[in-house]
């Protein structure tokens, strides 16, 4: 069985989080998943970086998962980025982290799907605007995933987020 990681970054995920915090509760169900609430631990923004380098040591895949914000990440997963992904332990001569390791995210879009395309309304795909992630994964050595998508986060119906939740256990359990 694959050892999953899934970091979530969503400031509020026990408060405003409807799409989030469900995804997030589906992950911690599922046999070989471990999730880490990122702003839970660090209210103050000050990242264990010893901890999260061997959350990501002890996993076979990790995933990020986060709400969209202005296309882009939330900005705790930015500081985790510049903070965890360090030189000679995520790459360099000497770092080889992600070596072996399948790297992904899964994001929460606020708009509906057909927003994400070159006549929709933000005019990129969601595999163009998530491009920084991949070019992440491949910077550290990692296998990049396809990414996991829940469209529409704004007025998503109960029966649409439980579909989303359902497809997310199968996305973790690969």
């Amino acid at each position: 069985m694959t050892n999953t990681l899934v970091l979530v970054f969503h400031p509020d995920l026990k408060g405003q989080s409807h799409v989030n915090a469900a995804l997030a509760k589906a992950a911690e169900e599922t046999p070989g998943v471990t999730v880490r609430d990122e702003y839970a631990l660090y209210p103050d923004g000050k990242i264990d970086v010893a901890a999260e380098q061997a959350a990501v040591d002890a996993a076979d895949r990790v995933v990020l998962q986060f709400p969209l914000y202005w296309l882009s990440s939330p900005a705790l997963l930015k500081t985790w980025e510049d903070e965890v992904l360090e030189h000679g332990w995520a790459y360099g001569s000497d770092g080889h982290a992600f070596e072996g390791t399948e790297f992904g995210v899964a994001v929460s879009a606020g708009s509906p799907e057909e927003a994400y395309q070159p006549d929709g309304a933000n005019k990129f795909t969601i595999d163009q605007i998530l491009v920084p992630f991949e070019a992440t994964s491949n910077y550290v050595g990692a296998t990049w995933i396809k990414p996991f998508v829940t469209y529409g986060a704004f007025g998503l119906s109960d029966e649409a987020l439980a579909e989303s939740v359902e497809h997310y256990r199968k996305f973790l359990a690969k």
